[in-house]
């Protein structure tokens, strides 16, 4: 026998052997009379994503399709057989109630290679546990409260910028412009640094950035292979941060932390916290543990996550909201009016009271949330086998991957009448007090809920009032009415530009 028919043999055989495996991988949900799509072969049930559906659109059409069939439906991302679940009252077990069962979300991380993800969002386990404990102290009420003037001059520095462009064209791309705006909030509150991206658009720290939410080191086959074999991976060192924006991130954040030792420079930021983290200074956390002795590689990638989290999110939010505001005159006055009257209030002083007193406008900002979901799904991960409650005859497996689709239960007749459309009181105080907790997710719920959102509400309700105290919000004859979706982003985003007419009052 030749050697080119050997290597024959084996390249069929091989072939053989994964097409078996593939099967056998995509029949799981099948053979277990869960209910589900048919998959593709190579793509499971992302059929479709990138070209005719965003992912947010993918979500909520599997989710419109199989509520009512049960507690949860199957769906395989790539090979992998994952659960959708449909059931609030499920969800709200699985977040809270039984939450010691589902703690992990999990994502790959391996952060003894790859620093950056060994960010609080990816990590599981003990790990994430401590890591929250440690990080928790710096996302209090107090600690906003201290955030907040350095929030309001970057606000003001916005509005000069917001001014000279209405002087110019009353025409603006409100997207790209929040996104600056919310950029040089997290660089000079997670990185102590004065980013001044709304005035210069180019700078490296905004592009890197941008990056750093995009791009991954190996692209679509990096992201398959790590999210099929995550021990593989680990075991094969393979890197998820391109190589430029690690190096660009962690160099940033030393030399920060250099000249903040160096200069004994204090600003009651989230910088502040970890660097007494890393030189053991006694911090306590909610429940009584000392904080102390974290790597500066650990502390930088708590950055990336605040800088991940809560710049490209809060921005896509204030855009929608805006959005949203200039389609619905009527609701832009009411949340107008509020805001004059609290300022009013309080002397035309912006303070960090103010934003208390504007509850119309947190009702704004939560309606928004719902209807324009940012994060579609939650991730959670089984740790054991779980018996689901009143209805013994589904278990879900020991080490299933757990997707909640957010935006489908935030589109559901079911919890909020007319669901497509604006409506802010859907979060009047009477209707939150009736709302049971699975039935709104925006920021997750449960021990591992976002961490940051109280400061992602407090950027938010800061730009947002800046303009609207300002300004008229119109549409265009270059608005896209209604928006569409970015259909190749994680989030949900709006496809191209959002343009608004600016009028000053």
């Amino acid at each position: 026998m030749s050697g080119f028919t050997i290597f024959l043999c084996i390249l069929v055989g091989i072939v053989t052997i994964v097409y078996i495996w593939l099967k056998r991988q995509l029949s799981y949900w099948q053979k277990l009379g869960i209910p589900c799509e048919e998959p593709s072969l190579f793509t499971g049930n992302f059929i479709g994503l990138r070209t005719k559906y965003s992912l947010t659109e993918l979500f909520v059409n599997y989710y419109n399709k199989f509520k009512g069939s049960g507690p949860f439906a199957g769906f395989y991302w790539f090979q992998n057989p994952v659960l959708i679940i449909l059931d609030t009252q499920l969800i709200k077990n699985i977040l809270i109630k039984d939450f010691n069962k589902f703690t992990d979300r999990g994502f790959y991380s391996n952060e003894k290679v790859d620093p950056l993800t060994g960010q609080l969002f990816l990590l599981d386990g003990q790990k994430w546990r401590s890591m929250r404990n440690k990080l928790s102290p710096t996302f209090t009420s107090g600690k906003m409260k201290f955030m907040f003037p350095t929030i309001i001059k970057v606000g003001e520095d916005f509005l000069n910028v917001l001014n000279e462009l209405v002087d110019q064209n009353a025409k603006v791309d409100i997207k790209e412009l929040l996104a600056r705006f919310t950029i040089d909030i997290i660089g000079t509150c997670a990185f102590g640094l004065n980013i001044s991206s709304l005035r210069d658009p180019n700078t490296e720290f905004l592009v890197m950035g941008q990056r750093g939410l995009v791009e991954t080191r190996y692209g679509f086959f990096g992201t398959a292979l790590t999210s099929t074999f995550p021990d593989l991976a680990r075991k094969l060192h393979v890197k998820q941060t391109p190589a430029d924006i690690e190096t660009f991130f962690l160099r940033i954040f030393r030399e920060t932390v250099e000249y903040r030792e160096k200069n004994n420079i204090r600003r009651n930021d989230f910088m502040d916290l970890l660097i007494d983290l890393k030189n053991n200074k006694s911090l306590l956390s909610e429940d009584g543990e000392t904080l102390t002795n974290l790597t500066v590689e650990q502390l930088a990638a708590q950055a990336f996550s605040f800088f991940s989290a809560g710049f490209e999110s809060s921005s896509i939010s204030m855009s929608f909201a805006l959005y949203a505001l200039a389609t619905h005159e009527d609701i832009q006055d009411k949340v107008r009016k509020e805001i004059e009257t609290v300022f009013i209030a309080h002397g035309h002083e912006f303070i960090y009271d103010c934003l208390m007193d504007m509850k119309y406008l947190g009702q704004v900002i939560l309606e928004t949330l719902r209807l324009y979901t940012v994060v579609p799904v939650i991730n959670r991960k089984c740790l054991e086998d779980y018996v689901v409650e009143d209805n013994s005859k589904y278990v879900i497996k020991k080490g299933t991957s757990i997707f909640i689709p957010t935006a489908g239960i935030h589109l559901d007749e079911k919890y909020y009448p007319n669901p497509n459309v604006f409506n802010p009181d859907n979060f009047s105080s009477e209707r939150v007090n009736t709302r049971d907790h699975g039935e709104f997710l925006a920021f997750g719920e449960g021990p591992r809920n976002c961490i940051g959102f109280r400061f992602g509400l407090m950027q938010i309700k800061i730009g947002l009032a800046l303009i609207l105290k300002n300004y008229k919000v119109r549409v265009c004859s270059e608005t896209q009415v209604p928006l569409k979706f970015d259909k190749k982003a994680f989030f949900t985003k709006a496809e191209g530009s959002i343009i608004l007419k600016f009028e000053r009052i």
